[in-house]
């Protein structure tokens, strides 16, 4: 009784801290998705596209912090599927992860799986997205999770609205993945970036497929902006407008304005925007978004676009119609980065902090028990005997970690490890340093040996583990800057750098105060990422490149969190309607 009265007491307190919300919500909110096909036309192509329920983008998911979710996927198509729900930390629940063949077997044609997990301790803009082969070029969606408390900034919001950048290939983004994966060469590039589905003014046959978001004069309003592009970093700003950070990967921040931001694959970004400009008679602003370059690979050079509509201050005779065709766009008519300017994304990447508030502290790990140090590289494979190779030199592209090149086994990874199956489909022996250091980033990017090796290597560690993870980038082929995502956990994106990590003197200057706190790392071009993370939630997670061309290359691994004491600190068992391999 005694103990019972000293646990009221406690959760007692931390409401009144407002540490927890003075009312938990036990809702349990259900979705439905059918992954299926239908007809979409953009840049006047008109093709089969997978969607969910036929919508492109896929169905916002909207849920509150601390509510139960299930999601009942049914696969309407002759091809395997999976489901993703990016930067939900699955406490306990890795079972409801997604990616193929790391926490789950696909789901079959005509079958059903029901994801299920509860949103603990997060609050903000996620999104969600197919996980298996290139899938997600279309199927994705916003994963808005409401707080239960005030938002930490006293501005007024209007009103809320997703912007999601994608990509559009007019031809089949399956034969895209396959043909690239048969003769080890680059992919073919994409026809046209999207905003929420749409490509915008500057393409061709698409000035009707523009995003018009309507806005009134002197109102504040929040976007919450997502890049599910497959390939391509990018920057985005609206004209004549200032942009203030609050939030990132559904974390908080501290606000700080700027004029365009930087988001890579994988990431969220929520600013807010005041109408407080006077347009022309067309009451519109560009919103557009355009590539941050770092690679040498041939990259789709466009710019998508959408408008912002005053409401009040524009003719009547502009309410309903699109704008006249535009049709160029120079970042440097607006003031804005140009592609290649990572002077300007490091200032930008500099000024991400953590709130680090009393209600919203920075529980970075201050002491770590292990250090890995994991390359990240591009690879030149020699071509096999008999085969049409047609990649540099008439070679295969692969990337790897620590010269790991990933390869998926043919049943879950997390299947195996919770039966204990004695079983070679994977190994928990990757390398925790180079076998061979060098000058990772001063190296010559053509003339060495780039060969790799390939197997199914992750790591494994206590539940508990404060884990340091330094991701360098190297010049093989060219340097570049990776997008890493890590499953099942946020990190602290504690230091960061041009050139080779030096373990000597880097450590000394790493933020252990309010760093980012994030789920997926924009490691900097020809530079390093340290980043740290508290291993405690039991399961298996993978870890990625978010450039879909390099995870299909190899650039990922994952880490096994083992059981803790007791059963909060242990995976939950397999639901009953986990999908078969």
């Amino acid at each position: 009784m005694k103990a019972f009265c000293q646990l009221v007491l406690l959760v007692t307190l931390l409401i009144i801290s407002g540490v927890l919300p003075s009312c938990v919500s036990q809702t349990t909110r259900r979705f439905e998705f059918n992954v299926e096909w239908k007809n979409v036309t953009r840049l006047c192509h008109k093709k089969p596209l997978l969607t969910v329920n036929g919508e492109y983008p896929g169905p916002t998911i909207a849920v509150h912090e601390g509510d139960n979710v299930e999601i009942k996927v049914t696969n309407r198509i002759a091809q395997n599927t999976t489901i993703h729900w990016h930067g939900i930390r699955q406490i306990r629940t890795g079972w409801a992860d997604g990616p193929a063949y790391i926490t789950q077997c696909p789901i079959r044609e005509g079958k059903t799986y029901t994801y299920k997990f509860t949103v603990i301790d997060q609050r903000g803009t996620l999104w969600w997205h197919a996980h298996h082969s290139w899938q997600r070029a279309s199927v994705y969606g916003a994963f808005i999770i409401h707080p239960r408390t005030p938002y930490p900034f006293s501005v007024p919001i209007q009103d809320e609205f997703p912007i999601i950048f994608g990509e559009w290939w007019n031809g089949d983004i399956d034969s895209v993945e396959s043909e690239m994966m048969k003769y080890g060469g680059g992919p073919a590039i994409s026809n046209a970036y999207t905003i929420n589905g749409l490509p915008g003014p500057f393409y061709n046959c698409s000035n009707k497929d523009t995003l018009i978001k309507t806005v009134e004069h002197g109102k504040t309003y929040m976007l919450r902006i997502i890049n599910a592009a497959l390939n391509d970093e990018l920057f985005f700003a609206v004209a004549n407008h200032t942009l203030t950070v609050v939030e990132i990967d559904a974390v908080y921040t501290k606000p700080f304005k700027t004029k365009a931001i930087m988001i890579a694959p994988g990431q969220t970004t929520n600013v807010l925007l005041t109408a407080n400009q006077v347009p022309d008679s067309s009451g519109m602003f560009l919103m557009v978004a355009w590539t941050y370059l770092t690679s040498v690979f041939p990259f789709n050079n466009s710019t998508t676009a959408g408008f912002l509509q005053y409401k009040n201050l524009m003719s009547t005779e502009h309410t309903s119609q699109h704008p006249n065709k535009v049709t160029t766009f120079d970042p440097v008519m607006y003031n804005f980065p140009q592609m290649e300017d990572t002077k300007y994304y490091t200032k930008f990447s500099d000024n991400l902090r953590s709130l680090h508030s009393p209600r919203y502290p920075c529980n970075v790990p201050k002491t770590i028990h292990k250090r890995i140090v994991a390359v990240i590289s591009l690879n030149l494979q020699d071509c096999p005997a008999n085969k049409t190779c047609k990649g540099y030199a008439n070679k295969r592209f692969f990337a790897s970690m620590n010269n790991q090149s990933f390869v998926r086994p043919a049943l879950s990874i997390l299947e195996s490890h919770y039966k204990k199956l004695k079983t070679s489909q994977y190994s928990t022996d990757f390398p925790e340093k180079p076998r061979k250091p060098f000058d990772y980033t001063g190296v010559d990017p053509l003339t060495e040996n780039m060969n790799t090796e390939f197997g199914t290597k992750i790591m494994q560690v206590p539940y508990g583990t404060n884990l340091e993870i330094v991701l360098q980038g190297t010049s093989f082929l060219n340097v570049e800057n990776h997008p890493i995502h890590v499953h099942g956990h946020n990190f602290f994106i504690v230091g960061k750098g041009f050139g080779n990590f030096d373990v000597s003197k880097d450590p000394a200057k790493y933020n252990l105060v309010d760093p980012p706190e994030r789920n997926t790392v924009a490691v900097p071009s020809g530079g390093w990422a340290a980043i740290r993370i508290k291993a405690d939630n039991p399961g298996v997670w993978f870890i990625h490149c978010h450039l879909e061309e390099h995870t299909s290359w190899g650039l990922a691994s994952g880490f096994i969190v083992q059981n803790g004491h007791g059963p909060s600190e242990s995976l939950l068992p397999p639901p009953k309607d986990l999908p078969s391999c």
